[in-house]
């Protein structure tokens, strides 16, 4: 079974930076693609960024765009989101996601990490 662990959440300034890490473990792990979702308080989860796993294709959503970056290390098995220039509205659980070889959607989730951004 896989799993994905974040971590690297906390508390930060407006302004500030923070990098989250994604540790992926487990058996042998190909997928399609990886992402970072996040969640704030009473509204609905929210794409962040993605990376196609083998070309390094990059998706970000406007909201984060030039702001944060994605990266992969296919050999670790890590997930990285570097976040500059952090915003209040950027406050959310952030979470990790896969999308499986053969899968239509992301199907492995991980637990979660809080980042707080205060004004």
């Amino acid at each position: 079974q896989v799993k994905l662990v974040e971590s690297g959440g906390g508390l930060v300034q407006a302004g500030g930076s923070l990098r989250l890490s994604c540790a992926v473990s487990g058996r042998p792990f190909a997928p399609v693609a990886m992402a970072w979702f996040r969640q704030a308080p009473g509204k609905e989860r929210e794409f962040v960024a993605s990376r196609r796993w083998s070309v390094g294709t990059q998706y970000y959503a406007e909201a984060v765009k030039g702001r944060f970056t994605i990266s992969g290390d296919s050999v670790k098995n890590t997930l990285s989101l570097q976040m500059n220039s952090l915003k209040p509205e950027d406050t959310a659980v952030y979470y990790c996601a896969a999308q499986r070889v053969g899968a239509s959607a992301y199907s492995t989730w991980g637990q979660g990490t809080q980042v707080t951004v205060s004004s």
